[in-house]
């Protein structure tokens, strides 16, 4: 299967939305409690462009189909924060190619390398062996970890703030 990573486009939106519900509504991965439409996704797809510091990249496989997507976002709404953005992989949790996220995360810290964009942030909802894993192969390294900062599932999750230091 040959697979092409490209900048997201609005006819990717009902896919990416599709990877997303599963995590929202199976798992406490992210703390989205309610799942989505393309509609009600459309103000956190409408930051996103071909250059700059918020990006989203989708894997696109020969067929068609979107099997993930990375992407660079607002960190915090203030502008002191602007040049640091928070990131994020989710994969098509029936996805079976190895090795996608980091694929994904290669683009997206490549193009991010031509940007204005100082850090990179990611917030992990902890235990997640693999997403640490992933996160620190890139380079990330632990800040802290923000104790039972959720509650998703009647659970109280923690969640480990990691950065990376981009220029």
């Amino acid at each position: 299967m040959n697979i092409t990573i490209r900048p997201v486009n609005q006819s990717d939106l009902n896919a990416l939305v599709t990877i997303l519900n599963h995590y929202i509504s199976k798992t406490a991965v992210t703390f989205d409690t309610q799942t989505y439409t393309a509609e009600t996704r459309m103000p956190w797809f409408s930051q996103f462009a071909e250059t700059g510091r918020h990006q989203c990249l989708v894997a696109e496989a020969d067929n068609g189909q979107i099997l993930g997507y990375a992407n660079s976002g607002t960190l915090r709404p203030k502008a002191a924060y602007d040049t640091s953005v928070e990131v994020s992989v989710y994969t098509d949790h029936q996805n079976s190619v190895k090795g996608l996220g980091s694929k994904l995360y290669e683009a997206l810290f490549l193009r991010l390398a031509d940007e204005d964009v100082h850090r990179a942030h990611a917030l992990i909802t902890l235990p997640n062996d693999a997403s640490v894993g992933l996160h620190r192969k890139f380079g990330f390294y632990d800040v802290g970890t923000l104790h039972e900062a959720g509650r998703k599932f009647d659970l109280y999750h923690s969640v480990l703030w990691m950065e990376k230091k981009l220029r």
